[in-house]
């Protein structure tokens, strides 16, 4: 069987299943399945198939994937999240700390936790009413929590970053590390957004908060679980210490030490917290399980191979092959969510990038970002939906929309500069060899 016909039949077969409401685990298993009784038959497909489902629940890399989201978990549902919030918004008085609060608040939450949902969900939850409550407008209090988890994502430890190394087989500590420049630019961008918006629009965005400034205790008794947590993650993984699995049973322990003892976590959220992973994981697990025979079936067949030879023959330039990908991806993410995708479209992009010339650490800040602005486009950006949700009759689904655009202008923005600069992803890995 000729490989574009597998790849077509492979594509059209998932779109189907997705178009019928299947889940997108089970649909990539079972459009990747005709293909492998086709290959291997009946009997033989079937043992292949459990091996290779096996295979990936027992991953040593996978291990750290329901530690980290364990972590956001704890701290979402301990005091440490909210306070961190309320610190920043109220322990600095100047006009318009709430939003940039909210920005510090995602980012430090993003520096211990890998998932956009979460980190919109967790912050979001706490910052929002009281923004609306404040008196800053729907889109901009909408739009700032909402592009704000987009930090969890891009700021290691990062799910995405995490999924894309083990897809593509490169260093998840580099990877890590490449992401550390571009996640502070990235949060520097969004607070100048807020100056700029809250120039434009003075009414958007109140006066100080009149409140009493926190005690100086009270300040390190907030920051200093956030700041402890991620010095053990980033120290250990940076320095070689640990491997990100190793690093994460570690910070995970102690973030239930610290949840317990300063967080004030109880039985009750400790076992939520517990669930909430195992549901998570029930997804993720599923879903790496069913992406891997799927990306047999591709690889098999040489897919991802013939299409970069293929796409290669049309002597396009490496800037204009990187362009259409990130344009392919922008337009994908209207309609998947970011795990999805990596499961579905890297195995056959990444060749053709490093085809093309370019270096596959510096393109899995390129491909992150990217996952970052499919999260708050319509009509599937999860962390539109989530944002809305918290907001309830306060804030409209085009509040949300709308309030993202300068945010996604940003984004865009970087990786432009991540196009004419690489060097702010792979300055800091190459140093630090």
């Amino acid at each position: 069987m000729e490989w574009y016909w597998v790849g077509i039949g492979l594509l059209s077969l998932l779109v189907i299943f997705i178009g019928l409401g299947v889940p997108i685990p089970f649909a990539l298993a079972a459009a990747a399945m005709p293909f492998l009784f086709h290959v291997q038959g009946w009997s033989t497909a079937l043992v292949s198939t459990e091996l290779k489902l096996w295979g990936v629940w027992i991953d040593y890399i996978l291990l750290a994937v329901p530690l980290f989201v364990f972590m956001g978990e704890l701290i979402g549902r301990s005091t440490i999240g909210p306070n961190l919030y309320r610190l920043l918004h109220q322990g600095f008085r100047v006009r318009g700390s709430a939003a940039y609060g909210s920005i510090g608040a995602c980012a430090g939450f993003g520096a211990v936790c890998g998932s956009s949902m979460v980190g919109s969900l967790t912050i979001g939850g706490i910052a929002l009413p009281e923004m609306i409550k404040l008196g800053y407008h729907p889109r901009l209090a909408s739009g700032v929590l909402a592009a704000g988890g987009t930090l969890s994502v891009l700021i290691p430890p990062s799910l995405i970053l995490l999924f894309y190394g083990i897809v593509t087989d490169q260093s998840i500590g580099e990877l890590f590390i490449a992401g550390v420049i571009p996640g502070v630019a990235l949060v520097s961008m969004f607070v100048i957004v807020v100056m700029i918006w809250g120039r434009l629009y003075p009414s958007h965005v109140p006066d100080a908060d009149p409140n009493e400034r926190w005690a100086f205790m009270d300040m390190l008794r907030t920051m200093g679980p956030i700041a402890l947590i991620g010095a053990v993650i980033t120290v250990s993984i940076y320095t070689g210490i640990a491997t990100p699995t190793e690093a994460g049973a570690v910070a995970a322990l102690l973030t239930l030490i610290l949840a317990v003892w300063v967080g004030d976590l109880r039985w009750r959220q400790f076992v939520e917290a517990l669930l909430a992973t195992m549901k998570t994981m029930g997804y993720l697990g599923l879903l790496l399980s069913a992406g891997v025979l799927f990306g047999f079936v591709l690889t098999y067949y040489r897919v991802p191979q013939q299409f970069t030879e293929l796409f290669l023959s049309w002597s396009l330039s490496p800037y204009a092959v990187l362009m259409i990908v990130v344009a392919f991806y922008v337009i994908l993410g209207m309609f998947l969510e970011p795990v999805s995708m990596t499961f579905i479209t890297l195995p056959t992009i990444y060749p053709l990038i490093h085809a093309a010339g370019f270096d596959l650490v510096w393109f899995g800040v390129v491909f992150t970002i990217t996952m970052e602005i499919a999260v708050l486009t319509p009509p599937v950006g999860l962390n539109l939906f989530v944002i809305k949700a918290i907001g309830g009759k306060h804030v409209s689904i085009s509040d949300v929309i709308y309030g993202c655009l300068p945010f996604l202008a940003a984004l865009a923005l970087l990786i432009v500069g991540l196009i004419a600069v690489p060097d702010l992803a792979l300055w800091l890995p190459n140093a630090m060899e």
